[in-house]
């Protein structure tokens, strides 16, 4: 059997222009629009990739508002600078390697993080992709990277094993459909939180138990956890100690209350310095996106069986606003995937 050749240092990308969901100011969906702009050139260590598909989620809808406010300085104060296309979680097919590019070759497919993925084309580094699952649909594995990692990043940064009682708040949107699912596969018994109208979801992905957010208290009661991964963000740092083993672990992912300029982040960061002398561990987390290991250990609980990823619905390119707004309106359990290219379009730009 011949030995494969490697690949090309570089190979010449796509010209011409591709349809792409371009935003140029802050605000609701209304400032999402599908305009004609040029295919961009990867840089060093990058890729193109054809984009099959694409996911939008809360950090997507962070940037579409420009809250918290301190995020602007990384996209533009007043409003994205230049030609801002959203998005970052992606599937698709390589299509050009930039210089240093060794991983992959032109033709294969893969997931994970890119700059600007709802579009037609997108530039993304190597060390932010793996291939795709052996058997995913692109829909399937464009909403497995960034909601993945999170929360595999999270049961990791918890230390959550076999037999471990964890709970999840948040466990029906994209992070907490991942984190029920992960710490399951571990041989975890899992508590979820989310409304009654999501429950079955939760049920379905694995939870032991499921408690309405709207109706029972997970910080009351005679329950204990191992660990809690915080997704919802809403209890007190007092209650969520209460119901957590004296050695357990706290991780908080995130949360939509708090003020304009800092969002759900103004109170852990106070957390921190309270949980120090603490012999519970507290983690502010911050997820990684190049994370090679992490993309592949995701792809491989795809391909066994014990990961699904959890797909609320598809939209097409064009009716990204109408996805945003889905979104934007509670009403996903899972992940909102938006389908750049119908199966089996090649065409090139």
């Amino acid at each position: 059997m011949a030995a494969p050749t490697q690949p090309p240092t570089e190979t010449p990308a796509p010209t011409g222009t591709m349809h792409a969901v371009v935003q140029r100011a802050y605000g609701d969906a209304g400032v999402l629009e599908l305009e004609d702009v040029p295919v961009p050139v990867p840089d060093r260590g990058e890729v193109l990739l054809r984009v099959e598909a694409a996911a939008i989620d809360r950090g997507t809808w962070h940037l579409m508002t420009g809250t918290p406010r301190m995020l602007r300085p990384f996209v533009g104060w007043r409003g994205p600078r230049g030609t801002y296309v959203p998005g970052r979680d992606v599937a698709g097919t390589v299509v050009a390697l930039g210089a240093g590019v060794t991983r992959f070759r032109v033709g294969d497919r893969v997931f994970g993080a890119a700059r600007g993925s709802l579009a037609e084309y997108a530039t993304a580094q190597e060390a932010r992709l793996a291939h795709q699952p052996a058997g995913a649909t692109p829909v399937q594995a464009a909403v497995l990277a960034i909601s993945g990692l999170t929360a595999l990043q999270a049961l990791d940064a918890a230390r959550v094993g076999a037999r471990d009682r964890v709970l999840v708040t948040g466990a029906s949107g994209g992070v907490g459909a991942y984190a029920v699912q992960l710490a399951v596969a571990r041989g975890a018994v899992v508590t979820g939180v989310c409304s009654a109208a999501k429950a079955d979801a939760v049920r379905r992905w694995g939870a032991s138990r499921v408690l309405d957010y709207a109706t029972t208290d997970p910080t009351e009661g005679e329950e204990r956890y191992d660990a809690i991964i915080d997704v919802a963000g809403g209890a007190p740092l007092h209650r969520l100690r209460r119901v957590l083993e004296p050695r357990g672990a706290l991780v908080f992912v995130g949360s939509e209350a708090g003020g304009e300029w800092t969002g759900g982040f103004g109170r852990p960061l106070r957390w921190v310095v309270r949980m120090l002398l603490s012999r519970q561990r507290f983690v502010l987390l911050t997820s990684r996106e190049k994370a090679v290991a992490d993309l592949e250990r995701l792809a491989r609980a795809v391909e066994d069986g014990s990961l699904v990823p959890p797909v609320h619905g598809v939209h097409p390119l064009a009716d990204v606003r109408e996805a945003m707004e889905e979104l934007s309106a509670g009403h996903v359990v899972g992940k909102v995937a938006v389908a750049v290219r119908e199966a089996g379009d090649e065409e090139s730009a």
